[in-house]
């Protein structure tokens, strides 16, 4: 009796492959990257002194509580909204689903520390809702009930409604890939539309999922504005209070190794627990999916459902946010606000560029010639993102110092010129900063699509005569190009709003758009600097958009 015998093993192992060159310089890309964190780790090998002594017998258990906590919370509402709402617009067909299947996505240009300040002017005591309300019901404070915004819960809902497009994106293009005859197998089985989501879709999308939900916990623990000015007391402000406050770099390197290690045990975890499964479609069949008309209450809650993230993510915010900048802004003149932008625009175009061809590079690597060396060094790299940027601008800027410094003595010696300082404090270091705090976003959308792909495609290539940098280029980069445009999109946006790292690692003369809303916000001018803020929204939403399209026409 003959067997079958499938293409997955029609060519040898990838493991068995030599490794070419590009794979060994992905690994030394990788360490490069991760240079900083093992700076960091080098500053926290130290006798833990008194000011760590003080916060592990003092604060540390309430951080670890808080941090937990709001890592949950967090975890919960933005993988609820992002899953189901990439789920609604995937699948059903109803009254505005194309124009909320692009406004998912504004939330993604609003800072969470932003929306904390907009939240907090609203709903706080003297602010104007309850200040409405007091004037309407003649009530005094004290003789009503009214949530307190500056809590954890309230910092918990301020980072999951800025941070559910992180998995609404990755969800989506696993939804839109998946095999549309497992769908309609579970529908003929008698399965509605939230059954199929449940037993058959959510636990195939796991992958990005996963994904999503990593990048969303990193952010989450890495956030410092959001949780300072809410008044709860995280890993974060535990590194901030040593760094900044104590002066005692070894307790908050210490810190934040201890917050890399929970990171870390997060994400292998995950991985683990997979096992040996694989969430590639088994099935060359690929007809369009077929959205279910929804009419009704049904079409009225899919609406709801996907409205509800837009409008407490973006359109409250970003509306009172006009509000303030017209009837007070930024005096500056608006020419003036130009060269922000451009800078702006600039360092996060060069970003994301880089970071995805650096992310294809270290995933591809582990796809074609899997080692553990490899993984291992992937993972690490990908830690930056867990940590806050002003930790990563130190731990850039150290290694950066050491090696201009270095240089600087050997010219000397040698050739009595001295070359000052080459790299620390220009813009190759801040872009390197960024890489180093935004390559986990990269890396993650990447790896979750290519883990749809099945193995098959590129064996298949490989027989009909390619070698395999053409079986890449030619068949599985096409594929995976919504992934790669999914991470583009995330790193331009979240390089936009990146502040700790811009500050410290900046040159004097490049300042951007996050930099003015921090010189008028720390001030208390929040009506002034609602003016950046818009311009840094507006900025983000020009290549959200194009990037959409693009996506869209690749699914």
């Amino acid at each position: 009796m003959a067997r079958n015998i499938t293409l997955d093993a029609a060519l040898p192992a990838p493991a068995r492959r030599r490794a070419p060159a590009w794979a060994w310089a992905s690994l030394l890309v990788a360490l490069l990257i991760a240079a900083p964190l093992l700076a960091v780790v080098v500053t926290a090998a130290t006798r833990p002194g008194a000011s760590f002594i003080h916060i592990a017998t003092t604060t540390l258990p309430e951080m670890l509580r808080n941090s937990a906590l709001l890592a949950l919370l967090v975890a919960l509402m933005a993988g609820s909204a992002g899953a189901v709402s990439a789920w609604i617009v995937s699948t059903c067909e109803f009254r505005g689903r194309r124009v909320l299947e692009v406004a998912l996505l504004l939330p993604l240009a609003m800072p969470a520390y932003l929306n904390g300040y907009v939240y907090t002017w609203l709903f706080d005591v003297a602010g104007p809702v309850q200040q409405a309300f007091r004037d309407l019901t003649g009530l005094r404070y004290g003789q009503y009930w009214a949530p307190e915004i500056r809590s954890l819960p309230g910092a918990a809902l301020m980072l999951a409604m800025v941070l559910y497009p992180y998995v609404y994106l990755m969800c989506r293009s696993a939804f839109l890939q998946q095999s549309v005859c497992l769908l309609e197998a579970s529908r003929t089985l008698g399965h509605g539309l939230p059954r199929t989501f449940l037993h058959v879709a959510l636990p195939l999308a796991r992958p990005a999922l996963a994904a999503g939900i990593a990048l969303v916990l990193m952010e989450v623990l890495a956030d410092f504005g959001t949780v300072q000015h809410f008044g709860v007391r995280t890993f974060t402000t535990g590194i901030y209070e040593a760094w900044f406050g104590m002066d005692d770099r070894g307790a908050a390197a210490q810190l934040a190794v201890g917050l890399l290690g929970c990171v870390f045990l997060l994400l292998a975890l995950e991985r683990v627990s997979r096992g040996g499964r694989r969430f590639h479609p088994t099935t060359t069949r690929h007809p369009p999916l077929r959205p279910v008309v929804l009419r009704g209450a049904k079409q009225a809650g899919a609406q709801l459902a996907c409205a509800m993230p837009v409008v407490l993510g973006f359109g409250i915010p970003a509306g009172a946010l006009a509000v303030l900048a017209a009837t007070s802004g930024d005096p500056l003149d608006p020419r003036r606000f130009l060269p922000f932008a451009m800078n702006s625009l600039m360092l996060s175009g060069i970003t994301a560029g880089l970071a995805v061809a650096i992310a294809a590079m270290m995933a591809w690597a582990v796809r074609m010639h899997p080692s553990p060396l490899r993984a291992f060094a992937n993972r690490v790299a990908a830690l930056g993102y867990a940590l806050p940027g002003s930790v990563i601008a130190v731990g850039t800027l150290v290694p950066f110092g050491v090696f201009d410094n270095a240089l600087d003595a050997w010219m000397r010696e040698r050739f009595g010129v001295s070359t000052g300082l080459l790299l620390s404090g220009t813009m190759a270091a801040l872009v390197f900063a960024y890489l180093v705090r935004f390559l986990a976003v990269a890396l993650s959308a990447v790896e979750s699509g290519l883990a749809r792909l099945k193995p098959s495609f590129f064996a298949a290539a490989r027989v009909l005569g390619c070698t395999p940098g053409q079986a890449v280029r030619q068949v599985e980069l096409p594929l995976a190009r919504g992934a790669l445009l999914t991470a583009a999109v995330l790193v331009f946006v979240d390089t936009m709003k990146e502040l700790p790292a811009t500050l410290i690692v900046r040159p004097f003369d490049l300042d951007t758009l996050a930099v003015r809303i921090y010189n008028l916000a720390s001030d208390e001018r929040l009506a002034e600097a609602s003016t950046a803020a818009l311009l840094i929204v507006l900025v983000g939403l020009l290549p959200v958009a194009a990037l959409t399209r693009a996506m869209r026409r690749s699914d």
